[in-house]
């Protein structure tokens, strides 16, 4: 009896360190389906926690693993474009069948002679980027203050730690295009300059002005040009 209550005990002890366990110990990691479609229509009905409820199975169609879209050239110059950069984004709000998976990609066209895809963070993801045509300058900023820049030739590749402040700048005669690759199905897309004057309501005058040591007029001259979200 009393070697039956040890063994009780100590499955008890057991169960209760598994339960204060990080999260990534008490449930199973990977997927226990074969797929999970986001099904768009059913916004309104299951609680949604990293993603969309699935579409069921029976209505999964090959269209739902298929995106044409990284396969043209965006207008870069087309809207009054002020970046000369334009971002085609695969993620999984435009191609179902990513849901759950964790990967996505974009394709980024830039304008000769300074294209740039302004500095912006993934929240969510680390990003490769490869350089399909042309060359860039790329850079990150880490969080002590250092900026990791260097020019990336057609053919190379380059690392965005997930979080960092980074840029693309493109710097030939030739027009460039770059393709990335990210380790979420929804990166998430801060860009600084939106964020800071672009958001709604606004980031108040006086903070900014003290951030960036300028005045408000040069501040509300800024946000002038952001459109509020």
């Amino acid at each position: 009896m009393a070697k039956l209550c040890v063994v009780l005990l100590a499955a008890c002890a057991a169960l209760l360190a598994l339960a204060a366990a990080p999260s990534t110990l008490a449930g199973d990691p990977d997927m226990l389906q074969d797929l999970c479609v986001a099904d768009y229509i059913s916004l309104q009905g299951p609680l949604r926690v990293n993603g969309y409820p699935c579409k069921p199975a029976e209505n999964v169609t090959a269209d739902d693993f298929f995106y044409g879209g990284l396969a043209s050239a965006a207008d870069v110059y087309g809207g009054g474009n002020p970046m000369g950069s334009v971002v085609t984004v695969a993620d999984v709000e435009r191609l179902p069948g990513l849901n759950t998976l964790g990967v996505s990609m974009s394709r980024v066209d830039y304008a000769p002679w300074g294209g740039t895809n302004p500095p912006h963070s993934h929240q969510h993801a680390t990003e490769i980027l490869f350089v399909a045509e042309g060359t860039l300058q790329v850079g990150f900023v880490t969080t002590s203050g250092r900026h990791i820049t260097r020019a990336v030739p057609k053919g190379g590749l380059f690392v965005f730690p997930r979080g960092m402040m980074h840029y693309e700048r493109s710097v030939g005669e030739a027009p460039a295009v770059a393709i990335s690759a990210f380790d979420s199905q929804l990166p998430g897309t801060q860009r600084l300059g939106e964020a800071m004057f672009g958001a709604a309501p606004g980031v108040p005058t006086d903070v900014l002005a003290r951030a960036l040591q300028t005045d408000g007029g040069v501040v509300e001259s800024i946000r002038a040009k952001f459109q509020p979200k």
